[in-house]
């Protein structure tokens, strides 16, 4: 059988602010809090572990580069412009990694500067292109 995606691990030199930011994103929950001689770690999941969970990691210096991962995003129930208002009242901040003038992405980032995409097109739109049927010639 294949491997099984259990969870994405965030670095954060404040692991609360960062759990509590993507919380409020995607509306998730804190299922798991530790702390030992290891560090902290704050587990944070959808309330019906649905889906992978993500682990902030406490780490004791701040992100100095271009994660290699992110998360892309996509506005659900509301319009994409009116989920950018919402990231950004919730601490999320525009960002440059080099995506030039004319994409059709905005790239912000978390309270700790770890980048992540709102995607232009919602849930909704997503879900009315596939549901509509292929027109001649078209598979």
């Amino acid at each position: 059988m294949p491997s099984q995606l259990a969870s994405v691990a965030i670095d954060a030199v404040d692991p609360k602010v960062v759990a509590d930011f993507w919380c409020a994103v995607l509306s998730w929950t804190i299922i798991e809090e530790a702390a030992d001689e290891d560090g902290e770690l704050i587990s944070i999941g959808p309330r019906d572990n649905s889906a992978p969970s993500i682990d902030v990691i406490a780490v004791p210096g701040a992100k100095t580069v271009k994660n290699r991962l992110h998360f892309d995003l996509r506005a659900d129930g509301v319009s994409t412009a009116e989920e950018l208002e919402r990231l950004l009242a919730l601490g999320a901040r525009r960002t440059d990694v080099g995506q030039g003038p004319d994409v059709s992405w905005v790239v912000l980032a978390d309270p700790e500067g770890n980048e992540f995409c709102l995607l232009s097109r919602s849930v909704q739109d997503v879900e009315a292109e596939e549901a509509r049927p292929a027109g001649p010639g078209q598979a």
